[in-house]
């Protein structure tokens, strides 16, 4: 049996050997992720992980794990900043505030899903001109929703989290297990 992960993410990947899992093969999906009209971010996130795990072929007996993760003030989602300006634009939007971050996780193992969103509760605290400029200029800001990662540099502005740590990285690992499981894949040394 097969593991695949339809992400190029490095941070899925480091997470998933955390429990002792490594993908057979990574198979990025090539899916539209622009949020639908009115689209809420917990069912955005959810679409978007399922079309992800749609979109990979693989056979009968291949199980492909996808994730999505996203950042929501309010019900606006923050996906991921096309630019420094935009990255700017969130910064500022989450200086000083809670926001959510959403990661669903989808599994599919021939025709049969299962899925799970993981909401986690998220503190920034109030950022000076001087920490907005350093951490754009880091660059940690590429390719993650919301323009941060709390993994990197900008883990020193987060002060506070209620919810799943590897949620909020890219990947809730106590869920994923499950999931796997749940498909049939071995976790934790089991035999299938």
């Amino acid at each position: 049996m097969k593991l695949i992960l339809g992400s190029a993410s490095p941070r899925r990947r480091e997470l998933l050997a955390q429990i002792d899992v490594v993908p057979d093969e990574i198979r990025a999906a090539d899916i539209d992720e622009d949020p639908r009209k009115d689209e809420l971010p917990r069912p955005y996130a959810a679409r978007v992980a399922r079309e992800k795990a749609q979109a990979i072929e693989a056979t009968e007996d291949e199980i492909v794990l996808c994730a999505d993760t996203t950042v929501a003030l309010g019900r606006r989602i923050l996906g991921k900043p096309a630019d420094p300006a935009e990255a700017e634009t969130f910064l500022r939007l989450l200086s000083g505030r809670r926001h959510r971050v959403i990661t669903a996780v989808a599994v599919r193992r021939g025709v049969q899903f299962w899925e799970r969103e993981v909401v986690s509760a998220v503190r920034m605290k109030r950022l000076s001109e001087l920490e907005i400029a350093t951490y754009l200029a880091s660059g940690d800001w590429r390719g993650k929703a919301g323009g941060y990662g709390i993994q990197g540099p900008a883990g020193a502005l987060i002060p506070w989290i209620s919810g799943s740590f590897t949620g909020i990285v890219g990947l809730p690992l106590a869920e994923t297990a499950a999931l796997l499981q749940a498909a049939g894949y071995p976790v934790y040394g089991e035999s299938s």
